[in-house]
Formats: C-alpha cells, sequence, structure tokens
C-alpha cells in the first residue's frame, strides 16, 4: 500500500466545481462503465462486488457518477439503482445516450432525435429517476444533423425530462454550434498527461466554465508511463495517483471520473486528491 493510500481518502480533498451555475460536485467523481461484464457487455462477474464499489464510492464522498445507457447496456445504470436508490442528498448522476452497444467492445451510432428520445424515458427507468441531472450526448452521430441531436435534447430538458446538457467526444465546433441553443454544463473527451489531442477543447471548456470530464485518464505509451513510476515512487504514491493528480492540477474545470471493479482501487483513485505535484513534476508529465 501506498503512502498516500494509507491515509484516510475523500473526493473532498479534490476540491468542488459547480455545473452550469446548479450543481455543486467534488472534483472526483467515478466512472460506471467498468462495472459491467467483460468487453462491456452484460453483467460483471461479481455483481456483489458491483455494488459495494458503488457504495463505497459514495462513503468515500463521490458526489458525481458518470453512466450511460449503451453501458452494459443498461446494466451500469440498473446496478447505480440497485446499489443507491433511493439517492442521497447531493449525489448526481450523469448519463448519457446516442451511441448503442450491439455486441462486446461494439458501438454503433444512433443520435437521431427519435432515438434520443427513447433513450432518456429508458434511463429515467433504470435510474428510477423523474429528472436526469446531466444528460450527454455520447458522440456525435455523422447520419444526422447534431444540431437536431442537441435540440431534441433541449426538447427534453424543456420537459422537465433533463436538468442539464452536456456533450461528449466533441470538437470545440461541436461545443460552440450546441451553445447557440442552449448552456452546456460539460464535456467528456479522451485526455490524459500523454495523450493532449483536446487541450485546445481544455482550454475553451475553461474560458466558457464547463467542466472537462477526461476519460482514459492514464496513459499507456511506454515511456510515458516510466515518468509516471518514478514520480509515483518519489511521492509514495500510485502511479494512477500520479496521472489523476496531474489532471486535477491541469485545469480548475477538470473532473476525473476513474473508473474500477475493484474497492481496493477505488480507495487509490480517491486517495489521488491528496498528491500534490510541484511544478517540475507536473512539467514533467507535461513535457
Amino acid at each position: 500500500m501506498s503512502t498516500v493510500t494509507s491515509q484516510k481518502p475523500s473526493a473532498s480533498a479534490a476540491g468542488t466545481i459547480t455545473l452550469g451555475g446548479e450543481l455543486t460536485v467534488n472534483r472526483l467523481g467515478f466512472g460506471a462503465m467498468r462495472i459491467t461484464g467483460e468487453g462491456i457487455w452484460g453483467p460483471p462477474k461479481d455483481h456483489d462486488g458491483a455494488i459495494r464499489v458503488l457504495r463505497r464510492a459514495v462513503e468515500l464522498g463521490i458526489n458525481f457518477i458518470d453512466t450511460a445507457d449503451s453501458y452494459g447496456p443498461y446494466v451500469s445504470e440498473e446496478l447505480i439503482a440497485e446499489a443507491l436508490h433511493p439517492y442521497p442528498n447531493g449525489l448526481v448522476i450523469a448519463t448519457k445516450g446516442g451511441w448503442e452497444r450491439v455486441g462486446p467492445n461494439q458501438w454503433i451510432h444512433n443520435a437521431f432525435p427519435e432515438h434520443l428520445r427513447e433513450a432518456v424515458e429508458g434511463s429515467l427507468k433504470r435510474l428510477k429517476l423523474d429528472r436526469i441531472d446531466v444528460y450527454q450526448l455520447h458522440i456525435p452521430d455523422p447520419r444526422v444533423s447534431f444540431e437536431k441531436s442537441v435540440e431534441t435534447l433541449v426538447k427534453l430538458k424543456e420537459e422537465g425530462k433533463i436538468r442539464l446538457i452536456a456533450l461528449s467526444n466533441v470538437t470545440r465546433e461541436h461545443i460552440e454550434r450546441a451553445l447557440k441553443l442552449t448552456p452546456i454544463v460539460s464535456v467528456q473527451n479522451r485526455y490524459n498527461f500523454d495523450d493532449r489531442e483536446w487541450d485546445y477543447v481544455v482550454d475553451f471548456c475553461e474560458q466558457k466554465r464547463i467542466a472537462f470530464i477526461p476519460w482514459g485518464p492514464l496513459a499507456q505509451g511506454r515511456s510515458a508511463t516510466e515518468k509516471l513510476k518514478q514520480i509515483a515512487k518519489a511521492k509514495g504514491a500510485t502511479p494512477m495517483q500520479v496521472a489523476l493528480a496531474w489532471l486535477l492540477q491541469q485545469s480548475p474545470m477538470m473532473l476525473p471520473i476513474p473508473g474500477t471493479s475493484s474497492v481496493a482501487h477505488l480507495e487509490e483513485d480517491v486517495a489521488a486528491a491528496q498528491v500534490k505535484l510541484t511544478d517540475e513534476e507536473f512539467k514533467t508529465l507535461a513535457s
């Protein structure tokens, strides 16, 4: 066990972020994709273990859980409701629609208006909610107008089924086009210290006070991993904790959502909120 992990972990150590001027959450959330079966398909091998992870996440101060109807499909949302409903005050559940799961490690686009409406209705039922706090368009669909997809979410918001609208897997242009139709509270793209393709989107989100939710927070490149190992060893932390600490220091609008099916790994991830990098360590990971 690392020096950092041996301390009592709490997501509150990461500070807070406010979504859309309405919902304030701790700046370290939980991504609920990995609690499903292999290939993000079907139920988990250890159902009770998945329930324990979700309940432990809340105990550790996590009050932002990210999921999607395609995780399983449906399995992640169903497990969240089983483990946590009735939900504690202040818990924000963000889900997504517009990307369907048709088999292990297989995805297909479907952000047509009629499908998004069905997806929102399905998520409401599975999560046992009257309104979804944060609903994300999972990915733009090249077969349908991006504006039509976003306008569908706007209508669902007007109907009281969505509170706040968000985007995932988008460019700055997508965000700007969406902002002409509705406020956007968060953007979720792949991002980590060694994969910074979306730096310009992070900068734009910071300018607009939009939360940036990075997925794939631990780079897999060999040279980058060596950097992580060296800094982690010096700080008495794990490489994953250092990777998350870098994200938290990269921008005040950053909202990492590491996911796991293990309580031990969850506790390690949350303990990353206590890791503080020096300026030199931060620059080393970004170089």
